[in-house]
Parts: C-alpha cells; structure tokens; sequence
C-alpha cells in the first residue's frame, strides 16, 4: 500500500486479487450505467484523488452496448498503459427498482474457524448481491475485528436496493474471511441470506451456519459448520430525498457574494474577467446565471440577497467586503436572477475594484440568518464567485467550521487563469476542514473552477448546463445530511388540489340566475345588475 496499510476495510476498499477484477458498489454500478468510459485504479489509500492511485486501464462504452450484450453483460479489455496487457473489465446492466428503504443491520461471529497459526483470527464479512444472471456483485464488506473467533461487527446502514434492488426474495451471499496482511485472506465459511429473512429477525436473533463446501467434502459426517454468525439487528427505515423535505416546506434561500478585487481587471477592457460585452455574458455572468437559474425555482417569493466584496464605494472610497449589490444595505433583495444581473452591472459602474480578497465576511453575513432558523423549515446556500488567492485563509476556515453545524452550504465558482489551491483546500475532498483543532461537522462546501467546463466551441448554453450540474451535485447531500443529523423529518404533505364544487342553489332561484343579453360580455348577472341599480338609487 503506497500511503500506509490498515487493519480494516471498508466498502469502496479492494480485497486484493482474491476477488473478481469488478470492485463496484450498487452505487458505482449505477453510475458507471450512465457514463461512456470506465476507469481503473488500483486502491492505494482512502485518498479521493486518483493521482495517489495506480492506474490500471479504461475502457470506453455506451449503455446501449451493455443492455444489447448478451445477458446485459458487457465484457471488455482494458486499455490505457502502451505494450501492457490491461486485462478485462465486466459491465452487468441492471434497471433499479424505486425501493426507498435502507436497513441498519449489525452481526457478530461465534466460534469461527481458527487461521493464524500464532494468534486466532481476523474475520470480517463480505456481502453479495445476486445478479438476475445467476453471478454475484460485492456489495458491502465490514471492517476486520483483530485476533477473535467470536467478533462483534460495527452496525452498517445499507440501500436495500444495493443489496437485492428491491427484491426481498433474491438470494444474499455472506462470505466470511480471515483477514492476512499480504492479501492473501483465508476463507473460512459462507452462508446464504435474503432481505425478506433478515428483516423478519427485527424481535429476536437469527443464527447462520457458516459452512465451508471443502470441509465438508472432505470430513463428512465429523464436519458440522465453522462457526456462526448471528444477526443481532435489523432496523428498516425508508430514506428520505431532498424533494420530499422541499414538498414539505422547506424553502431554499440563496445567496450571491461576488468578488469586485482589482485583480480582476478594468471592467472597461476585454481582457477583465469583469468586462460587460453588449454581445456576450462574461464569466461571472454566466456562472451567477447557470447555477441561479436553478436555485431560484426553490425560492418561493424569487427574492435574492446579492452581495459584493473587495471594492471602493462610494462616496468617501472606503473599503467593504461586505456590501449590497443593490445599493441598499438595509434591503441587499433583489428580484429574481434579473434582478441580481442587473445589480451587478450597476455596481460594476458605481463601484472601483480594489483588494484583498477576503470570504470570511460573507460567510458570517449568511451565517447569521442561517442560525436564526434551525428547525429544518429553511435551508441557505451561498454562492461566492471570485478569481483568486483568499488573503483571509484562517478567518474563513474558522467561518466554515462554525457554518458547517448550520442549515448552510457554499458553492465557490472560481473564474479566470488562477490557481485556486486555497479554494481547493476548502472544498474539503482530500481532507476535512478545520480551524484552531476544531474540524467542521460537516463538508458543505463545492468549489469548481468555471475553466474546467468551458465549451471550446463557443456555446454558453452549454458551458452553464455544465458548470450548474457540477456545482449543485452536492447540495442534495449536504440538505440531507444536516437533516438527519439533527432528527428533522420534512413537514407534511399540503393536500392535493381538488376543485372547489360549484355552490347549490335553490330550484327557485335558478331561473333568476341567468345572465342577461345586455351584459353578456362582462358576464354580469341579472341580480347583480339589480342590487348595483338599488345602491345606486340609494
């Protein structure tokens, strides 16, 4: 292992080339469905950046070949490393059920066969989800419990459609080894199991035999199981979207923050990443535009605070990192993305670029509102556009370890040739944020530089579909993280709309309910007209 090895393993770890070469979840099965090319690597690490994994070869598909391939069954060799033989990946296409529900399973060991010649052993589970063509997929595997024959796994929470899609009858291999440090891990037993029969073990324990088909080939009669494995829980729950709390009232409120720092350039000059051409959006623009455009469908009332930060206002030029694109810092709302749009071309005229650049303002602007309302029943999203060095990097780590226990997230476009490695930093992939010791709750911020998803042929319309699909591909799980971390279940669902029925009216004063020809065309009724006569003889 290039960074280190670890007496565990967890469910995207590899289990060495004891295993079929196809190391996907449910989840990277259904991803790798939807893309055109699959990548290989060998895990070195728990690093998310691929750079700091072994490449092992591509290969390039559609899903048509996968669901045309004999059994939706898509073999292919790997290619990518010149005068090697990359070997071959499999591809099974599967369509998914609408099942919601996950369940909390936990197991524990009992009496499990003995590997280690000077200690006992170390198990650990690996489940299977079986495939409609009769093969197997890894779906889950536990972390290994050291030098024990009775282990007590940590309970894990799993899609019941990762493990069977759904099917509560479909057969679930459970696999039990004996972790070795060289990779090469002993097989101790197997036992078979379906979602229906665990999730009748809810009341009581359910004890698997686990047997191992050589042993019992071998020894026969003497040989009676090596060992059990009980299902101590099985808790089923049904999971939650991020719709199902918008239709129960969650209002999304969004928030823009843009860098006005000299860097940027003459607003006036082409070469300004703020130059306001009459024939095209500049990259501010489009970035405010493609990922607005989206959020502002789950704002009620469209009204949007737009923030500006690192400019010289006027009158007396003194320095804000914090102020209203509109003018009003008592009221910064403005109505709708046209409304921001519009704000930010007039403060492009009235303010002067200047510096630094600082993120830790508008953090605590939006974090402020966000503390108010805990309760699940709004949810804010600050988007800050800028094109460089962060000049107050401590200050805005320490603003989003405090934003991170809010109902807040950030998206951070970067714009323009920089290099963003601050920004980078913040996004918290590599490695979870913190500041002074304090690491933040959650990761709740998404940057993306706009560079990266630029169309070379010129297509804006493009470039922003992009750049919206990347930057708000988190939010949902922040949402739903800060949800079920706190217990907040989405409000009730309004009533459905059913046309109101027309009022009853008596037999007899139907006949008087008649329009008259003279006032056909207003519709006006004949007792209408009447009672207006009668107050206007009064």
């Amino acid at each position: 292992m290039a960074c280190g090895e670890s007496s565990s393993l967890s469910s995207n770890e590899a289990l060495s080339s004891r295993f079929p070469p196809v190391r996907q979840t449910a989840q990277d099965q259904e991803k790798s469905c939807l893309a055109q090319c699959r990548t290989e690597y060998d895990l070195d690490c728990k690093s998310d950046n691929l750079s700091k994994h072994d490449f092992l070869g591509q290969a390039f598909c559609t899903l048509g070949e996968i669901v045309g391939s004999l059994g939706s069954r898509l073999e292919k060799p790997l290619i990518g490393i010149p005068g090697k033989k990359c070997g071959t990946i499999i591809v099974r296409a599967e369509e998914l059920s609408n099942c919601r529900e996950s369940v909390m399973l936990q197991f524990c060991g009992n009496k499990l066969d003995k590997k280690d010649f000077f200690g006992k052993s170390d198990p650990f589970l690996v489940f299977y989800r079986s495939n409609e063509d009769g093969s197997f997929t890894i779906c889950h595997k536990t972390e290994v419990v050291k030098n024990t024959l009775d282990p007590v796994w940590q309970a894990f929470k799993i899609p019941v459609r990762a493990l069977c899609n759904g099917d509560y009858d479909r057969s679930i291999k459970v696999e039990v080894y004996d972790w070795d440090r060289d990779g090469g891990h002993d097989f101790i037993g197997e036992f078979s199991t379906s979602y229906r029969e665990m999730s009748r073990s809810q009341s009581q324990f359910h004890i698997y035999e686990v047997l191992n088909p050589k042993k019992k080939g071998k020894k026969k009669k003497k040989y009676q199981n090596s060992g059990t494995v009980t299902l101590l829980s099985c808790l089923v729950d049904t999971e939650l979207s991020f719709l199902d709390y918008i239709r129960g009232g969650t209002q999304i409120n969004f928030t823009v923050a843009i860098d006005f720092t000299a860097s940027n350039g003459n607003p006036s000059q082409p070469t300004s990443l703020h130059y306001m051409s009459p024939y095209q959006l500049n990259d501010y623009a489009m970035a405010l535009r493609a990922v607005g455009e989206i959020i502002q469908d789950y704002d009620s009332d469209k009204m949007f605070p737009a923030l500006g930060f690192g400019a010289k206002l006027p009158p007396d030029g003194r320095v804000s990192h914090e102020f209203a694109l509109n003018g009003n810092p008592q009221n910064p709302y403005c109505n709708g993305i046209e409304g921001v749009m519009e704000a930010y071309y007039q403060s492009l005229k009235s303010v002067r670029l200047y510096g630094p650049t600082h993120f830790s303002p508008v953090i605590n602007h939006v974090a402020r509102y966000a503390s108010a309302v805990t309760d699940g029943s709004q949810y804010f999203i600050l988007l800050i556009i800028s094109d460089g060095v962060i000049t107050d990097m401590a200050q805005t780590k320490e603003s989003i370890v405090n934003a991170a226990s809010l109902p807040m997230s950030i998206i951070i476009v970067g714009v323009g040739p920089a290099e963003f490695d601050e920004m980078i930093e913040l996004d918290g992939d590599e490695e979870r944020i913190s500041s002074q010791g304090r690491y933040a709750e959650r990761d709740i911020v998404q940057f993306v530089p706009f560079r990266d998803y630029i169309d070379r042929r010129g297509n804006h319309i493009l470039s922003m579909a992009r750049l919206a699909k990347e930057v708000l591909a988190e939010i949902p799980d922040q949402f739903l993280s800060y949800m079920r971390t706190r217990g907040i279940k989405p409000g009730p669902l309004p009533p459905p709309y059913t046309p109101c029925p027309p009022p009853a009216v008596h037999p007899l004063l139907a006949r008087r309910e008649i329009t008259h020809p003279s006032f056909h065309t207003s519709g006006t009724t004949y007792e209408e007209h009447r009672d207006s006569k009668a107050i206007k003889q009064t």
